[in-house]
């Protein structure tokens, strides 16, 4: 199990970090630090271990060994909504939580479904359910935001919809996220800080500095996106 350190001026902070299932190394003694604030998404080929890195941050992987610390909270929003069918959309935001009531409801404004507070899950769109997903996570006042890939379910004008709204609760609320993604144009879209994870380790770290609202022919962003991509083992377009 991994040893809990405190944090200096850091939300998250990871050092030689690792996790085996078996005779295969997922983590490889990894480090990683997470500041305040910290807008990061992190790319890898499938098997690469950041959904791993991910549940270990969340404390829901306890056979991680290394040392771990995480100051604050932590929410997570996962690929599935995870929406209780039972429950409704109000219960489900504040479900596990002693919150106000007040508090939930200004969670569900936030993110547009006010009207839907005492719908069934299964009633509602899976852009509604994702959204859902994000009151949740929010209402716990997260200093930590740990997102695993929440909007590879949906269509694309859904998409671009959630990362909007993403990018504008981030805003307002600060908290540090980790998005776990496939998708190298959403990473340089969404984040200020691109992690390539590869053999257990972190192989490439480039910061993202062009100002929102970010378009992909920003020159940066098309050099960055050549970059993360050779980090990835995937050959330029046009070239074999």
């Amino acid at each position: 199990m991994a040893a809990r350190l405190p944090g200096v001026d850091t939300v998250a902070s990871v050092r030689g970090l690792t996790r085996a299932f078996g005779d295969r190394v997922v983590l490889d003694a990894l480090d990683l630090e997470i500041g305040p604030g910290e807008f990061i998404a992190l790319l890898g080929r499938s098997g690469s271990g950041k959904s791993t890195l991910l549940r270990a941050l969340a404390g829901l992987d306890r056979e991680v060994t290394g040392e771990l610390s995480v100051t604050g909270s932590v929410a997570v929003a996962f690929q599935e909504p995870r929406l209780v069918p039972w429950k409704r959309v109000l219960a489900n935001i504040t479900l596990g939580l002693d919150a106000p009531a007040e508090r939930a409801h200004a969670a569900l404004a936030e993110v547009g479904l006010t009207e839907r507070a005492q719908a069934w899950p299964l009633t509602l769109s899976g852009g509604e359910a994702q959204r859902a997903s994000l009151a949740r996570a929010l209402v716990r006042e997260p200093g930590l935001l740990l997102l695993d890939e929440p909007f590879s379910a949906l269509d694309a004008l859904t998409r671009i919809t959630i990362h909007q709204l993403v990018v504008e609760l981030w805003a307002r609320h600060r908290p540090a996220v980790l998005l776990v993604t496939h998708d190298v144009d959403e990473a340089l879209l969404l984040a200020d800080r691109v992690l390539v994870l590869d053999e257990g380790r972190i192989a490439h770290d480039s910061p993202v500095t062009a100002p929102r609202p970010r378009h992909r022919d920003n020159p940066e962003l098309i050099t960055l996106r050549a970059d993360l991509l050779a980090a990835l083992g995937v050959a330029p377009e046009g070239r074999s």
